[in-house]
């Protein structure tokens, strides 16, 4: 494509910020700390997860780009970037999360194939570009449409990068057209994300967002979309990203036996807390996120502190100052809910959250039920396991600093975690704990960097 293309190796990857915690290196696939999650509303594109399937494409030239829109369509178009630059502007402040966020965890119970993500492959972002039913509407296509007058009920996306999956093709994927004609389904072509232009792992310089649906179907890097009569026939489409239940494996899957997995479940994740920690007996601050698809809101947070046994509502928000009512036109209906609790910790326990959504679905008790053999959709109850007595690790809320998390390299963005000390020198992590008020031993993190 002229303007935009898809290099044959790594050599041209973008810079990302050292303290994303990669989960693969080629292609780049990372996530921010669990605690950078919940420091503020809007996600920092800095810490807004990277999902990738192979080099990140280069723009050459952004005059002779362009995104051409054909199939079974009345007036083919060919949109460049200041047809819509120009013209079409719309906001939606909305989340984006892989399906396979919190694979890792589902891992634990049997093997799954996939990047192995703890709970971080997700972000909440506003987006700016061109409504797509407005563009479609450009070509002959009425908004609210369930079928082009020429035939077609989807419409596909075509990505102008390389990826294994498609053999060396491009990615692609697609909605129904129904929804992208919907112009309260809000899908957007994004040039923007939080007031800046797109950067490169984000798809610059256009890409699709398709809110309240799982990240796999908002294509980046565009370079054409087709109106077709069938589904797309993409690996990712047909081959991936559908819901399997536990009995399947790779002996008798039957991929055509299940639809494309769209709307993402009711999930919810404790972000000040890892998975296990000591802490000191007494008051302990929870804190995390929860999102359903669809635009459906969340109509309450549960939390418990001893397994499950009993139960307390978390506190809810979105934007400060305006309480958050879960189907209000005051709430932003694609984006994430942020909530919060403060619990008594008197001895070691398991802390849970699990979220229902304004539909009355809830997450399911326990990932055995949900595995699937591509470890996708792990929206069980996260739980956490607190272990009480002398206390050798801060609440992650704690120990990362806002200062940190907005791009200042400060020794105050200590962390306790193997990769992130890697990329000092032994000698300055030992003076890093020792200025540190996180209680580590200086000469065991030394030895385990020297040795790693």
């Amino acid at each position: 494509m002229p303007g935009l293309r898809a290099p044959s190796d790594y050599s041209q990857e973008p810079p990302r910020h050292p303290a994303l915690l990669v989960n693969s290196k080629e292609p780049f696939n990372a996530e921010p700390h669990r605690s950078a999650l919940v420091s503020s509303y809007v996600t920092p594109v800095e810490f807004f997860y990277k999902r990738n399937h192979g080099p990140v494409p280069v723009v050459d030239d952004i005059d002779k780009y362009s995104v051409s829109i054909r199939g079974l369509i009345e007036h083919p178009k060919e949109l460049y970037m200041k047809d819509i630059l120009n013209d079409l502007l719309a906001h939606t402040l909305s989340y984006s999360q892989c399906a396979g966020n919190r694979r890792t965890a589902m891992s634990k119970t049997r093997k799954v194939r996939g990047v192995g993500w703890d709970i971080g492959a997700i972000g909440n972002a506003v987006w700016g570009g061109a409504k797509l039913a407005d563009v479609l509407e450009l070509c002959g296509i009425p908004k609210s449409s369930n079928k082009s007058p020429s035939g077609g009920r989807h419409v596909e996306f075509v990505s102008i990068d390389r990826c294994k999956e498609e053999n060396g093709g491009p990615y692609k994927s697609s909605i129904p057209l129904s929804q992208a004609t919907n112009p309260e389904a809000d899908v957007l072509l994004a040039y923007e994300m939080n007031g800046e232009t797109l950067n490169r792992d984000h798809g610059y310089p256009l890409r699709v967002i398709v809110p309240g649906v799982i990240g796999a179907r908002s294509v980046k890097w565009l370079d054409s979309i087709n109106i077709i009569a069938e589904e797309c026939q993409g690996f990712f489409t047909k081959k991936d990203y559908k819901m399997f239940p536990p009995s399947v494996n790779w002996d008798n899957i039957d991929w055509s036996t299940r639809r494309p997995q769209m709307d993402f479940p009711v999930q919810s994740a404790i972000c000040s807390l890892d998975d296990v920690i000591n802490v000191k007996p007494g008051k302990i601050n929870i804190k995390g996120y929860a999102v359903s698809g669809g635009g459906r809101g969340i109509e309450r947070v549960d939390v418990s502190i001893d397994g499950g046994k009993t139960w307390v509502e978390a506190s809810k928000s979105q934007k400060a100052g305006i309480p958050y009512i879960s189907d209000d036109e005051s709430t932003d209906k694609w984006a994430w809910v942020l909530f919060e609790a403060e619990a008594d910790v008197p001895e070691t326990t398991e802390i849970v959250a699990k979220a229902v959504d304004i539909a009355g679905n809830v997450q399911p008790e326990n990932v055995e039920v949900i595995w699937n053999l591509r470890g996708i959709l792990n929206t069980s109850w996260h739980r956490v396991n607190v272990q009480t007595g002398h206390s050798n690790c801060r609440q992650n809320s704690e120990a990362w600093p806002t200062t940190f998390l907005h791009g200042q390299q400060t020794f105050k963005g200590l962390r306790s975690d193997r990769y992130w000390f890697k990329r000092f020198h032994p000698l300055v992590i030992l003076e890093i704990v020792r200025l540190s008020s996180v209680c580590l031993i200086g000469i065991s993190v030394a030895k385990l960097v020297t040795n790693s």
